[in-house]
């Protein structure tokens, strides 16, 4: 199965599926835009950083800058779902609950995402990143 890709205006990848054949599936791509076409398998299958696609030579590639960049936002993300019970706990000061032992979780879940921000820093690859992420 074909497929027909381009940059598009947001500096990300568009993908056109041809519903009848990809010739009638050109009139979708934009006029004066550069497109491939490309089998399906030219297509990352995972989709985790799909914001980061960017055209290559003959597919699409990851922007590891654009990985990192979407890395640290999930990362972000996620520590505020883990921040949320403390922070309820120590805003409203609610009575009986022990604010050290509050704090002192609320540190450890920061330890924990600097840890995984160094993985993200230092990736190579979009797989160490998602793999820091979802290891957390």
């Amino acid at each position: 199965m074909k497929r027909i890709i381009f940059q598009n205006e947001s500096g990300g990848v568009s993908v056109i599926i041809p519903t009848e054949s990809v010739e009638l599936a050109l009139k979708d791509v934009p006029e004066g835009v550069a497109y491939e076409i490309v089998d399906v398998d030219a297509i990352p299958s995972d989709r985790y950083f799909r914001n980061a696609w960017v055209m290559g030579d003959c597919c699409i590639e990851h922007d590891l800058d654009k990985c990192k960049t979407l890395g640290h936002d999930l990362r972000r993300q996620q520590r505020a779902e883990e921040f949320k019970p403390y922070d309820e706990m120590i805003m409203k000061q609610i009575p009986g609950a022990e604010h050290t032992t509050a704090e002192a979780a609320r540190q450890a879940i920061r330890d924990k995402y600097a840890l995984i921000q160094d993985v993200i820093e230092g990736a190579a690859t979009p797989e160490e990143i998602k793999a820091a992420l979802e290891a957390s």
